[in-house]
C-alpha cells in the first residue's frame, strides 16, 4: 500500500496520529501537497460519506474521521499556500441566532475543508449582519444550520438581509438542520437544502458547479 493510500485508509478509519505521522512521510518523500489533498484526504472523505449514506457509517464516525482529516489540513496548509493551490471556493458557515447548537455545524465545515473549500466558521448564534459581511468577504457560499424549530424563522431573515443588501446574485444559500427541508427552502427563497453533512458537501459542489 503507499503511502497516500495509508493515509486515505487512516482517515476513514478516525486515525488521526496514523494519518498525520504518513502525512509528514509523504511530504518528506516529496509527494506534492496537493496530492495529499486530493487523492488522500478529499478521497477518504467522500469515501467517508458513501458509507453514512449507506448506513454502514454514522455520525461519530464522520466526526472521527473529520478530525483526523483536520490534523493533516493543518500540516499540510502551510504547503498547499506554497505550492499556490486554490481552493474551490470560500464558504461560510454558521448557525443562525438564537441557536446554539455547534455539532452539525462544524461537521459540515470540517467536511466541506476537506473536501477543498475555504472555511468562514462564524460560530453559533449568528446574527444576519454577520452572513452580509461574509458575503462581502467573498463567501460563495452561505450555509445555514438550525436545529430549533423556533429559529427557523431567522433563517429567512438572513435570506432577506443579503438580498436587502444587494449581494444576492452573488453568492448560494443552503440550509440544513433536524427542522428544514427542502420544502422550507423553497419557501424562504434559499437555492438548496442539505439533510446531512454528506449531501450538504455534494450540494455546494453542484451550487458552484465544482
Amino acid at each position: 500500500m503507499s503511502l497516500i493510500e495509508e493515509i486515505r485508509e487512516a482517515v476513514i478509519q478516525g486515525q488521526a496520529p496514523v494519518v498525520v505521522e504518513k502525512v509528514k512521510q509523504a511530504l518528506e518523500a516529496g509527494e506534492s501537497a496537493e496530492v495529499i489533498l486530493n487523492q488522500g484526504l478529499i478521497s477518504a472523505m467522500q469515501r467517508v460519506g458513501e458509507l453514512f449514506e449507506e448506513g454502514i457509517a454514522f455520525v461519530p464516525e464522520m466526526l472521527i474521521a473529520a478530525r483526523a482529516m483536520d490534523k493533516a489540513l493543518q500540516i499540510l496548509r502551510p504547503h498547499l499556500i506554497e505550492q499556490g493551490v486554490q481552493p474551490i471556493a470560500k464558504v461560510a458557515v454558521g448557525t443562525v441566532k438564537g441557536d446554539l447548537h455547534d455539532i452539525g455545524k462544524k461537521l459540515v465545515a470540517m467536511m466541506l475543508e476537506g473536501s477543498g473549500f475555504e472555511i468562514m466558521d462564524l460560530g453559533i448564534d449568528v446574527p444576519p449582519e454577520k452572513f452580509v459581511e461574509a458575503v462581502r468577504q467573498g463567501a460563495k457560499v452561505v450555509a445555514l444550520s438550525a436545529l430549533l424549530t423556533t429559529t427557523m424563522p431567522n433563517m429567512k431573515h438572513v435570506v432577506e438581509a443579503i438580498q436587502q443588501a444587494g449581494l444576492r446574485g452573488q453568492t448560494r444559500i443552503i440550509i440544513g438542520g433536524a427542522p428544514v427541508n427542502q420544502a422550507y427552502a423553497d419557501q424562504i427563497g434559499a437555492d438548496g437544502y442539505a439533510p446531512d453533512a454528506s449531501s450538504a458537501v455534494r450540494k455546494v459542489r453542484e451550487l458552484v458547479g465544482a
